[in-house]
Parts: structure tokens; C-alpha cells; sequence
């Protein structure tokens, strides 16, 4: 199973459930923030919005 096959299975795995995507990386950055120190928090809400920003382009194909 190459690359290719992995990132097929998550596009399909996905569909359809990109809202749920969401509020899992909305989860998923709260908990490292809260790990984390204070200077790290914009970069954390800077790689969820790239991620939520990807989730919406996939939902477009």
C-alpha cells in the first residue's frame, strides 16, 4: 500500500464528515494549548485554520 492509497482512504473516510473534522481538530488544538505555553497558541490556531481550510477544498472535489 503506497502513499497514494493512504491519502485515497482518508479522503474517502472523510467525506461527508468534514464538519466532524472540525470540531475534532478544534478539540484536538484546545488540549494542546492547554499543554503548551501562550506563545504557542497562535501557531496552533494557525495550523487548524490551514487544516479547516483544507477540509472545505476537499469538500469542493
Amino acid at each position: 500500500m503506497g502513499i497514494d492509497d493512504l491519502v485515497s482512504k482518508a479522503k474517502g473516510a472523510l467525506q461527508g464528515h468534514e464538519e466532524q473534522a472540525k470540531d475534532a481538530l478544534d478539540r484536538a488544538a484546545g488540549v494542546v494549548k492547554s499543554r503548551t505555553d501562550d506563545g504557542t497558541d497562535a501557531k496552533v490556531d494557525e495550523v487548524v485554520e490551514k487544516a479547516k481550510d483544507f477540509l472545505d477544498q476537499q469538500k469542493k472535489h
